[in-house]
C-alpha cells in the first residue's frame, strides 16, 4: 500500500481508508499484467521514494534469493531498513491526518522522549495560539531548567517547502524571547536558502527537522509506534566452549 501511495495511484484521505486516484484510473485502463515494484518505477513519485531511502537494493531483488550479493545477515539488515523506511512514511501520513494542535503537542512529546526536560512532560509547555510571535512550544533543555529550547511546529503538506522568510520570522521570535536555541519542526522540507540562512546564524542555534527526519525520530524513540515482533539473532558463545 505504501508503494502504491508513493506512486500516487492511490491515496489515503483518512486512517485505514484508501481510494484510487486519477492516475490510478489510467493504470486500470492500461490493465497491466502485473503491478509490482518494477512497474511502479515508471512513476516519478515512486522513483523519488526509492531515491530517498538509505538503502533501496531490496526493491531490486528477491529476498528469498541470497545469491552472491550478501549473507542472510545482509538481507536481514536490508529488510529491516526497508520496513523502517516504510513505517516512517506511513507514520508521516498518519501525522498529516491529525489536527495542527495535535502536531504541536507531538513535537513537544518527541523532544521529551529524546531526553530533553529531564524526560518529564511537566518541564515542557505547548503554547499554541497563546504563543508569542509564532512560538508553539518551549521545553527545558536540562533537568534544572538553566536553558530553554523554543519550538516552531508547522504541519504543512509534505510536498511543500519551508523557505528563508519563515526562518527569519522564527529567528525574530527567538530574539524577542531573549532565547538562543530553537527547533523548527515541520512535516514539509526546507529549501536550500533556508538551510543556508540557519547556518549563518551565530546569535541563535537553530535545528531544522523536516518530515522525513521527524518520522525517523519518532520511530527511533518509540513515539506513536509499538513493537510488533522481536527477532533475536544468536551466535556461538566461544567463551563457553573454550572453558572460560
Amino acid at each position: 500500500m505504501t508503494y502504491l501511495k508513493k506512486a500516487k495511484v492511490i491515496e489515503s484521505p483518512a486512517r485505514a481508508s484508501f481510494r484510487i486516484t486519477e492516475l490510478g484510473q489510467k493504470v486500470l485502463i492500461e490493465n497491466p499484467e502485473v503491478v509490482d515494484q518494477n512497474y511502479l518505477k515508471k512513476f516519478e513519485g515512486f522513483q523519488d521514494f526509492i531515491n530517498s531511502t538509505s538503502d533501496n537494493t531490496l526493491l531490486d531483488e528477491d529476498i528469498t534469493d541470497i545469491g552472491s550479493d550478501g549473507s542472510p545477515q545482509d538481507l536481514l539488515d536490508r529488510a529491516y531498513k526497508t520496513i523502517s523506511n516504510t513505517l516512517a512514511d506511513d507514520l508521516l501520513t498518519e501525522v498529516m491526518n491529525q489536527s495542527p494542535d495535535f502536531f504541536e503537542k507531538l513535537v513537544v512529546d518527541l523532544l521529551v522522549s529524546m531526553g530533553y526536560g529531564g524526560s518529564k512532560i511537566e518541564n515542557s509547555q505547548v503554547l499554541g495560539k497563546s504563543g508569542d510571535e509564532g512560538i508553539d512550544g518551549v521545553i527545558k533543555e536540562d533537568k534544572l531548567g538553566f536553558d530553554k529550547i523554543y519550538i516552531q511546529a508547522k504541519r504543512w503538506d509534505t510536498e511543500k517547502t519551508v523557505g528563508r522568510p519563515e526562518l527569519q520570522k522564527f529567528v525574530g521570535a527567538l530574539t524577542g524571547q531573549g532565547a538562543s536555541k530553537g527547533a523548527f519542526i515541520t512535516t514539509a522540507s526546507f529549501t536550500k536558502e533556508a538551510k543556508e540562512y540557519v547556518s549563518e546564524q551565530h546569535a541563535c542555534k537553530i535545528v531544522l527537522i523536516d518530515g522525513k527526519s521527524l518520522a525517523a525520530l519518532m520511530v527511533e524513540h518509540d513515539l506513536g509506534v509499538s513493537v510488533e515482533n522481536t527477532y533475536l539473532i544468536k551466535k556461538i558463545d566461544t567463551d563457553y566452549f573454550n572453558g572460560e
